[in-house]
């Protein structure tokens, strides 16, 4: 009879500080770090919040700690080597996440740009295919770390895995701890489950206006910020429609991606959506343009021989106030971009109204056009108001998703 690994006396630890992870399994992937040994700790901690954990690492990885080493660790076999047992596929299917821990300069490049040259990078890809939740803990030099093209490689990853930044000391860019590791990874799992079974519409990015084939009238927004949003109520277990246009980022995978271009494309887009699905949530994160010329020319307007032209512009149609005509028992975000300046908050709590919105963010436009953070106020309908100084949008998105969960799971009374 074949060894039953499920009997490994290392498993004996499983549970034995928490039940955070009951249930979870997890794989472990290891890379060519100095800190490798820290792998260690990391997955006997994890097996002790529950978790099951099984090891991969690089050949390279194998000057610092052993594959016996980790195997006995976790009572599971550590992949080295990618056989006809189609490992990568098998594993990664039957796992809930992925954490890379430590990962180097040289796996990041890997993972980055698609190559499946080691087994670490091959487990990478395969989870990025079928959408399932990754950390990424990066290990360096200080000056690796700093090097444009190593924050070009974490920039492609972004809308896709989650980091977890070094601590900078000595000159070196030196891997978060494991008791640092554990909460976040015990923080991505709670995420995971805060919005299963619920469907969720996003819309994001900046729509554009015509004037001719070849010159619109738009605006600033990046999409930064909704698909952080989409991203992360993927992440939170939802099934996710996010309805797009014009982003400078990369959509997420595993949601379903609507692709429009004008104001009257992404009304027609969200009303479609709207009357032939039933949404819980429904977020209105698109910097929808507020005007379009009148008239739109055919044929592009030749510059030469005219000294001036006259623009007349029209206002769109307001999708937001069309939202719970259509579907009244979705939950309605809204987002209101101004300044702090020029009466924010009372502008965002007026359009709340005009809207019918459950929950309002008033956006501080002006200190977060095209940037990873903003400055936020959530408005109830209660009255309350949560200010948000300046914060990254990734985090800011998980806070608003907390509330929109805490919104569905009370049935919004909160919120009435």
């Amino acid at each position: 009879m074949p060894y039953d690994d499920s009997k490994h006396t290392s498993k004996d630890i499983i549970g034995s500080y928490g039940d955070e992870l009951r249930g979870k399994k997890i794989i472990l992937c290891v890379t060519a770090s100095v800190a490798a040994y820290k792998a260690i700790d990391l997955a006997r901690l994890l097996m002790r919040h529950g978790a099951q954990v099984y090891p991969v690492m690089s050949k390279r990885a194998q000057r610092f700690v052993t594959k016996d080493m980790l195997s006995w660790a976790t009572g599971n076999e550590c992949v080295v080597d990618l056989t006809w047992r189609l490992e990568h596929i098998h594993l990664v299917k039957e796992s809930d996440m992925v954490v890379v821990y430590p990962c180097t300069a040289n796996t990041l490049a890997r993972i980055a740009n698609g190559m499946e040259d080691s087994s670490v990078s091959t487990i990478a890809s395969v989870a990025l295919g079928l959408g399932k939740p990754m950390i990424i803990a990066l290990a360096m030099h200080e000056p690796m770390y700093d090097n444009p093209v190593v924050k070009r490689n974490i920039g492609i990853l972004e809308p896709y895995v989650e980091f977890v930044k070094p601590r900078l000391e000595e000159g070196k860019a030196k891997v978060a701890e494991p008791e640092y590791m554990l909460r976040r990874v015990i923080d991505l799992v709670n995420r995971s489950s805060i919005l299963k079974g619920k469907s969720v519409l996003v819309t994001a990015g900046a729509t554009v206006e015509y004037i001719d084939p070849i010159r619109v009238v738009t605006n600033l927004a990046s999409g930064r910020f909704g698909i952080a949003i989409a991203r992360e109520a993927m992440l939170m277990g939802a099934d996710v429609t996010l309805i797009y246009a014009n982003i400078k980022v990369e959509p997420p995978k595993g949601v379903r991606l609507i692709k429009v271009n004008t104001s009257k494309e992404m009304f027609d887009a969200v009303m479609s959506e709207l009357k032939s699905k039933s949404y819980h949530a429904v977020i209105m994160n698109a910097a929808v343009s507020d005007f379009r010329p009148s008239i739109a020319s055919d044929t592009k307007i030749d510059s030469k021989g005219n000294d001036k032209i006259t623009l007349v512009l029209e206002p769109t149609e307001k999708i937001v106030d069309h939202v719970k005509k259509i579907s009244p028992n979705s939950m309605l975000v809204a987002f209101k971009a101004d300044s702090v300046n020029q009466g924010l908050v009372e502008k965002a709590i007026k359009r709340m109204r005009e809207c019918d919105a459950d929950l309002m963010i008033a956006n501080d436009a002006l200190n977060s056009i095209d940037l990873d953070s903003c400055e936020l106020f959530i408005i109830k309908k209660s009255g309350d108001v949560k200010h948000l100084g300046l914060v990254d949008k990734t985090l800011a998105a998980r806070i608003i998703l907390g509330e929109v969960a805490e919104g569905l799971n009370k049935n919004r009374s909160d919120y009435q």
